[in-house]
């Protein structure tokens, strides 16, 4: 055997090393991407356009909307597109920070060389608390529900609806707690919230929009909680108090001084129509320091 023979052996050896080292991604390779990303909103009954992302079948499955994955065409699936940017709204929703430029490779990888299963995968952490929350809660814990259920329409841009309804955005705490317009969330007290008044139907619409499904009793106390803990941050830090900041809220006058159970003050407030107690109204004012509700129009609806 000729010394040139010798050489290629190991270099042989070495390229076959490498071509296993550098096996084609599967989705056991892609799900715990996933599972820390996606799986927060799209699992479950209520998942966006019902795709969900919690296994092989369901990610191939797809949604309402068709197909997520093209086997061997990443620039024709969806999940691509969102992840990259090149649709609205970008995923995950709870971006910035996006998918890395390795991560986004991987997934484009896995879909290139067929979009191939591989081993079992376990299925995703529940994205939401098992056990009941003990304690002042904080956004980490009513983060999921937002994302899960109500973010797809309240987002910056490229919204289920377009533009976010009325406004409100519900991507951050920051933009929760904002009183731009007028405010949706008045710390210590859950039944002047708008917020909270949606999601269990006192004021109509009723949200999210495309329910039923609503949420969920649990979901709704945990709100009511949050709300009543002083809608504090991650960090447990209760939330200012946006004193006079505007509020708007409709629905049934149920005593003189009480809109479905949110109390008061109408001193020197605007009536129209005097409305009576059972009828609708419409309660225009704002916040006080301790945030009480100070009527500057009340009006039948």
């Amino acid at each position: 055997m000729s010394r040139t023979r010798f050489k290629l052996v190991p270099l042989l050896a070495a390229l076959a090393l490498a071509g296993s080292a550098q096996a084609a991604p599967t989705f056991a390779d892609v799900a715990p991407i996933l599972n820390a990303r996606c799986v927060i909103c799209h699992t479950g009954a209520s998942a966006p356009s019902g795709l969900q992302l919690t296994s092989y079948d369901t990610v191939m499955a797809g949604g309402k909307g068709g197909p997520a994955v093209v086997a061997g065409a990443p620039a024709a699936s969806e999940l691509v597109k969102r992840i990259k940017g090149e649709r609205q709204p970008r995923m995950p929703m709870t971006g910035p920070p996006w998918l890395t430029e390795a991560e986004v490779a991987l997934i484009e990888g896995w879909i290139q060389d067929g979009a191939k299963p591989g081993a079992a995968v376990a299925a995703a952490a529940p994205a939401r608390p098992a056990a009941p929350v003990t304690g002042p809660v904080t956004y980490a814990h009513i983060e999921p529900i937002l994302l899960s259920r109500c973010v797809m329409c309240h987002v910056d841009s490229g919204g289920k609806m377009g533009p976010p309804p009325e406004g409100y955005v519900l991507r951050s705490y920051e933009q929760t707690i904002a009183a731009t317009d007028r405010v949706r969330v008045i710390p210590g007290n859950p039944a002047a919230s708008e917020l909270l008044r949606k999601v269990n139907g006192l004021s109509r619409p009723r949200m999210p929009f495309g329910g039923p499904p609503w949420l969920a009793d649990e979901e709704i106390q945990l709100l009511s909680r949050w709300i009543a803990d002083g809608a504090r941050n991650r960090d447990g830090q209760p939330a200012p108090m946006p004193v006079g900041a505007r509020v708007r809220l409709r629905g049934t006058l149920t005593a003189p001084g009480e809109l479905d159970g949110a109390a008061f003050s109408a001193d020197g407030g605007r009536r129209d129509k005097s409305p009576q107690v059972g009828s609708a109204a419409e309660l225009r004012g704002w916040v006080q320091p301790d945030g009480s509700i100070r009527v500057e129009r009340l009006r039948s609806r």
